[in-house]
């Protein structure tokens, strides 16, 4: 029994390091999203052919390459990372590109009269997009940004692949020790989904914020 508590203690140890991969990648994907989704509606066409270029190639090319890619291959140009830092750059390039297209068509989205209203009142481009254009588009892309970070946090496993300790790698740590499958498995299965189940929650909440006072919501 005694053992077992401390398989499960290092399986906890993976999951703080999951958490941490969660949130750090998370906030560089809502980053790139934003950059990247502007960029691919801003009036400059170098600007607009560079967002394209980055996002279709984060979509169309495997994240474990792109893993392997940042950890392997990068240490070869004088720029080494941690496996910590090669894994929240992975997966915050990878989902930011999924991301910037839900900023691109949330912004679409909001009625032309709007973008109308604020020439008629002669606001600045940057007046424009911070005081009617976003507050519009938010909450049209929170739904879909909480999906996407739930995708992140099981992209997570990845990392595994190259070391880092996160709860899958203990997992099979655990599973190589005691030769027993089932219960390392089944533990981290259930860890993922209390983790998925906080962030669904959490988003909601952020909804119901983004959303009070508009269109009578309170």
């Amino acid at each position: 029994m005694g053992d077992w508590a401390g398989y499960l203690t290092l399986i906890l140890q993976g999951a703080w390091v999951t958490v941490q991969l969660t949130v750090m990648g998370c906030a560089l994907a809502l980053v790139v999203a934003f950059v990247a989704g502007m960029g691919r509606i801003a009036p400059w066409a170098p600007v607009r052919w560079l967002a394209t270029a980055y996002i279709e190639f984060f979509r169309g090319t495997s994240i474990f390459v792109q893993l392997f890619w940042i950890y392997f291959v990068l240490p070869l140009t004088g720029l080494a990372l941690s496996p910590m830092q090669a894994g929240v750059l992975a997966l915050g390039l990878n989902v930011g590109a999924y991301g910037a297209e839900v900023v691109r068509g949330a912004i679409l989205a909001v009625p032309k009269d709007q973008y109308e209203a604020t020439v008629a009142l002669n606001l600045t481009g940057w007046q424009r997009m911070r005081h009617v254009i976003l507050p519009q588009a938010l909450p049209l892309m929170l739904p879909t940004f909480g999906n996407n970070a739930i995708e992140l946090l099981k992209g997570t496993a990845i990392v595994s692949l190259i070391s880092l300790s996160d709860m899958t790698f203990q997992a099979q740590v655990v599973r190589s020790q005691t030769g027993n499958t089932m219960v390392p498995f089944l533990t981290i299965l259930v860890l993922y989904f209390v983790l998925s189940l906080v962030i669904s929650r959490l988003m909601r909440w952020v909804e119901r914020r983004a959303t009070r006072g508009l269109d009578g919501v309170r």
